[in-house]
């Protein structure tokens, strides 16, 4: 049986894991592997507790953490999941099945989002079909694939932003996106914060950027997320 690793980026997420443990729990033998970005909160305690290995990042780089946590998983398959998701039930046998498929190298899960408004829904609707349709799942998505493919592409490139995009796109070369119909459940707040339509006009705005070739740090400005460079700059 293929052994998966769950590789999970964090920071500040003490209040968020607790609930994602549970959706992967109780499942297969799993090697867990939290990468902490340097939280300020009980992250790293709290994901010890849960029987994660951690690794402490020194950047709060997600692109970053996530090539970290690659290089010393164990297992044959890589699972990427945030903090604030959590797994479907059966998901380990889900990811061998769909990895087992003719031509496939790569694969995700359908979106749920945390929240009853009807937006949400919507959302769901619109990711899917892009999904399963144009092979583009994001990583709130838990991407997953063969380690060794992973190696083999040379991993996430170190940026800001879009790193699950960009990793989808060098995948879809080598073969098919498979989209498991089951559904993570992933975390409203960044909708709730900055409000959904604002949250989901900046996210289309960003992707566009992306392709008419707008600089990561600039796209990461757009988000609200630090560049490495900008981090570093902040460190001297």
């Amino acid at each position: 049986m293929s052994r998966i690793s769950i590789i999970i980026p964090a920071l500040n997420e003490a209040e968020t894991l607790p609930l994602t443990f549970e959706s992967i729990l109780g499942e297969l033998s799993e090697d867990i592997i939290v990468v902490d970005g340097g939280s300020q909160d009980e992250t790293v305690k709290v994901a010890e507790a849960l029987g994660a290995r951690v690794i402490e990042s020194s950047v709060q780089n997600r692109a970053y953490q996530m090539n970290l946590g690659a290089e010393q998983a164990l297992g044959s398959i890589l699972l990427f999941l945030h903090a604030d998701t959590r797994l479907p039930l059966g998901y380990a046998e889900k990811i061998i099945t769909a990895l087992s498929v003719p031509k496939t190298v790569a694969g995700a899960f359908a979106l749920g989002i945390d929240g009853e408004q009807t937006s949400f829904r919507l959302i769901e609707k619109t990711v899917n079909w892009r999904s399963r349709f144009l092979g583009l799942p994001y990583g709130d998505q838990a991407i997953f694939l063969p380690k060794r493919l992973f190696q083999e592409i040379g991993g996430f490139v170190n940026m800001p932003i879009m790193e699950d995009f960009n990793l989808i796109q060098r995948l879809k070369r080598r073969g098919n996106i498979h989209l498991i119909p089951d559904k993570v459940i992933t975390s409203s707040r960044r909708w709730q914060k900055l409000g959904i339509y604002r949250t989901t006009l900046t996210n289309q705005f960003i992707v566009l950027g992306y392709y008419f070739g707008v600089s990561p740090e600039m796209l990461a400005g757009w988000y609200g997320r630090k560049s490495q460079k900008a981090q570093e700059k902040a460190i001297l």
